[in-house]
């Protein structure tokens, strides 16, 4: 199912897999990043997610600022989530985003307690996500229906580089 209740976020979830997909969908505009992310945190825990994949890919650079605020309230709060595994997506040529996750990572890592993973690419990820399961064709045919860029565009989305 396909969430718009946190505009910020291209959110999808899947009840069975208990899987949440995130993707950034406000451009470079982070004005409003703390505000979405304390509510996507709050969704997090009310939907129970086990398995979730972000992607970074989507994000733009995240300031230093954003990167403290993250660390010492989002992240303390993803831990405390019934989480089992984690796939962050993000591409070798986003180096400054990898460089803020890893710091992110580095300050709650004595608490975690779920797997994480980096993928490149979101389809793969979602793959180890879900175990290869057979409703991930439906999420996946769900979210490029929604999500997945108009092919007569000529933009390039940063998971394209």
């Amino acid at each position: 199912m396909i969430i718009t209740s946190i505009p910020d976020f291209s959110l999808q979830f899947d009840a069975e897999l208990s899987l949440l997909r995130i993707e950034w969908a406000a451009g470079d505009d982070t004005r409003t990043l703390r505000e979405s992310a304390a509510k996507l945190l709050a969704l997090d825990r009310e939907l129970a997610v086990r398995n979730l994949l972000l992607n970074m890919n989507t994000f733009p650079d995240i300031s230093v600022y954003d990167q403290v605020w993250l660390g010492t309230h989002w992240m303390t709060g993803i831990v405390k989530l019934p989480l089992e595994r984690v796939v962050i997506v993000n591409n070798r040529h986003r180096i400054h985003n990898q460089l803020a996750i890893d710091s992110m990572i580095g300050l709650v890592r004595p608490f975690i307690k779920f797997d994480i993973q980096f993928f490149p690419q979101p389809a793969s990820g979602m793959r180890w996500l879900s175990d290869f399961s057979p409703l991930l064709p439906e999420m996946m045919a769900e979210w490029d229906k929604v999500f997945a860029p108009d092919p007569n565009l000529r933009s390039v989305r940063p998971e394209h580089l």
